[in-house]
């Protein structure tokens, strides 16, 4: 897929369900701040950003719907959901179990290169947060994610948290961009790094959650109206 600055990049018409790789391209416009909470959705913009038919973008934002992820909103149209915070307290809450329960599979099923390597991309996790940059921190945290739960042999658990990491799209780029937040998660994925090696299942689940419940503080502090994003 080509990216266009500032907007949806155009599908390639290759590998991939069509219908799949529009909702790939819209779910990474809106984690990246592409399309915005509450920002509705015109389809004939859609299509030419895309370069797709009408006919597939409707499948594509059916489906989306049916995700939660946008929503019809009167005479507006589809618009990108906005997130209230009770919904995403939940979302936070659920993900903290759901994450620390794939570790502790991933240590269950996992040989010992395979453990390597979940270290080797917690280092590159790392190396991200310290080069402070959106997009690659997240892109380092979801194939490290892919990698976890396919060891862990629970794709429902990996398609769970696409779906839930999404709807808190906008709260988690702008907490994640909060250098405290970026020292923070450094800490935690060096000690996530530290206890998959050791195979501590225990210090694994335990790190986990609290990376995600230290994520739910700094999210919702924005819906709260603590904090700003500098």
């Amino acid at each position: 897929m080509t990216e266009i600055d500032g907007g949806l990049g155009r599908i390639n018409f290759e590998a991939a369900p069509l219908r799949m790789r529009i909702i790939d391209s819209m779910r990474g416009a809106i984690e990246q701040g592409v399309l915005k909470p509450g920002e509705r959705l015109v389809e004939k913009d859609l299509c030419e950003q895309l370069g797709v038919s009408r006919t597939s973008l409707r499948e594509a934002l059916r489906e989306l719907e049916a995700e939660g992820v946008i929503a019809q909103l009167g005479a507006r149209g589809l618009t990108v959901v906005k997130i209230e915070r009770r919904d995403a307290d939940n979302i936070y809450r659920i993900r903290a179990d759901l994450e620390a329960l794939i570790f502790q599979q991933f240590l269950e099923n996992a040989t010992d290169a395979q453990v390597t390597e979940a270290a080797t991309q917690c280092d590159r996790i790392i190396a991200s947060y310290e080069a402070g940059e959106f997009l690659p921190i997240v892109e380092a945290k979801r194939r490290f994610y892919a990698f976890i739960c396919e060891v862990a042999r629970n794709q429902i658990a990996l398609e769970l948290l696409q779906r839930l990491t999404l709807r808190t799209a906008q709260l988690r780029r702008q907490s994640v961009v909060r250098k405290e937040r970026q020292a923070q998660s450094i800490r935690e994925m060096t000690a996530l790094r530290d206890a998959l090696k050791a195979r501590d299942a225990d210090a694994t689940r335990s790190i986990a959650r609290s990376h995600v419940e230290h994520a739910a503080v700094s999210a919702l502090a924005f819906v709260d109206g603590r904090t700003s994003s500098s």
